[in-house]
């Protein structure tokens, strides 16, 4: 099937702030997604994040896909496996008995099912054996009373979805009422009241080696900087043996591992590091979106730039999130570490060689409906934008892993 639709994703969080799966959707541009739209969706997903040999890319993460009653005999769900599988059905289909039959059959099958649109009387009836999830929607500012209302009637055998929840101090609120998971903006939004000391020693160590890095300094003096961080030293020799650099055996010497990787890969290495050792509240799933958007950037990139210029995508998208990461206003950021002009650009416009495709890569998180133009001018086919999502997606869980 041709596509013309484009997939958008929103994080879900769990109490923690952990992203413990993604909703996964096609961005509508104003048009009604119809039941094809729907099973297409599922068939691609399917093909894109189930491998013959590794099994399914997204490790612990759970998808959420919206779903209609036609739906839940689909064969493209047998390619999904069902422990991290959830299909999204509105409250009003519960209303028809072969609907909830086959809702029945896939619960006693292991896939998740989500009720949306669901109000106190239905949260009160037993839903357990037709859905794992209930989502529930606040409206209004009084987002704390409508989650206490929703948390009295809250069952312990079906977990429960808010959304919107768009404010960490809501987002507070839901977790202490037991709510189980949270949709929202909130991968975008710094946490508020959280004091952030500037950067701490290991991102200091970071920056200095980035820095070294650009300036092409030989690698003892690399070697010199990195001896005085012990866990920088242990995570690039663990990054280098398990990332499959074929070296034969193992390395244990960190002039060897330099050699080996390289300094452009270093440099991209060192750029997932330094978000990584952000110790702010609110990282974890910050920090996600941080590695998927880089990776993102890089493979809308692939096609259409030099291959050298991968890397500077990758640092681009890594670094549009740090000023959020690090708790420092993008300039200060940008004074700390020198990074190519055009790169610089694309942070501070979304101009330039680089920018339209960082810009791609942030609407895709945002269900904008930039989606589909900035694609366009960048002559890339929304299959390709599809595959290239889906893959930054799986790349990103071996890497926060």
């Amino acid at each position: 099937m041709h596509q013309t639709n484009f997939i958008v994703r929103e994080p879900l969080l769990d109490p923690k702030q952990r992203v413990i799966g993604y909703e996964l959707s096609w961005q509508q541009n104003g048009q009604q997604v119809t039941e094809a739209d729907l099973e297409s969706l599922v068939g691609f997903v399917a093909a894109h994040v189930v491998d013959e040999d590794d099994g399914w890319l997204l490790r612990e993460k759970v998808l959420f896909l919206d779903a209609v009653p036609a739906m839940l005999s689909t064969d493209a769900l047998h390619a999904l496996p069902p422990q991290h599988t959830v299909l999204t059905i509105r409250a009003q289909e519960l209303n028809n008995r072969d609907t909830l039959t086959a809702m029945q059959a896939l619960r006693a099958g292991g896939v998740g099912l989500s009720i949306r649109g669901a109000d106190a009387a239905l949260l009160s009836k037993n839903l357990s054996r037709i859905a794992s999830y209930v989502e529930v929607r606040f409206t209004g500012a009084d987002v704390g009373s409508q989650a206490r209302a929703y948390a009295a009637a809250k069952q312990s055998s079906v977990r429960m979805v808010g959304r919107p929840v768009t404010t960490w101090a809501d987002f507070d609120a839901c977790a202490a009422l037991g709510l189980d998971a949270f949709v929202g903006k909130l991968h975008l939004t710094p946490r508020e009241g959280i004091e952030v000391k500037g950067m701490n020693p290991a991102q200091t160590i970071i920056l200095q080696l980035m820095q070294m890095v650009q300036n092409n300094e030989d690698i003892p003096r690399l070697e010199a900087v990195l001896k005085r961080d012990p866990a920088l030293i242990y995570k690039l020799l663990r990054f280098i043996n398990s990332a499959g650099f074929g070296a034969g055996r193992e390395v244990q010497s960190l002039r060897q591992a330099i050699t080996l990787l390289g300094y452009a890969p270093l440099y991209r290495w060192l750029t997932l590091l330094l978000a990584t050792a952000s110790n702010s509240g609110y990282s974890p799933v910050l920090m996600e979106t941080a590695v998927v958007r880089a990776r993102l950037c890089e493979l809308l990139g692939m096609k259409f730039l030099a291959r050298g210029e991968g890397e500077n995508l990758f640092v681009a998208g890594m670094f549009s999130l740090l000023d959020r990461l690090l708790g420092l206003p993008m300039k200060e950021v940008l004074d700390t570490v020198m990074l190519p002009d055009e790169v610089v650009r694309a942070l501070l416009t979304r101009g330039g060689v680089y920018g339209p495709y960082l810009a791609l890569a942030e609407a895709c998180e945002l269900n904008s409906n930039l989606v589909a133009s900035l694609a366009q001018s960048l002559s890339i086919s929304p299959e390709d934008v599809n595959k290239a999502h889906l893959s930054a997606l799986a790349w990103a869980q071996n890497v926060t892993a």
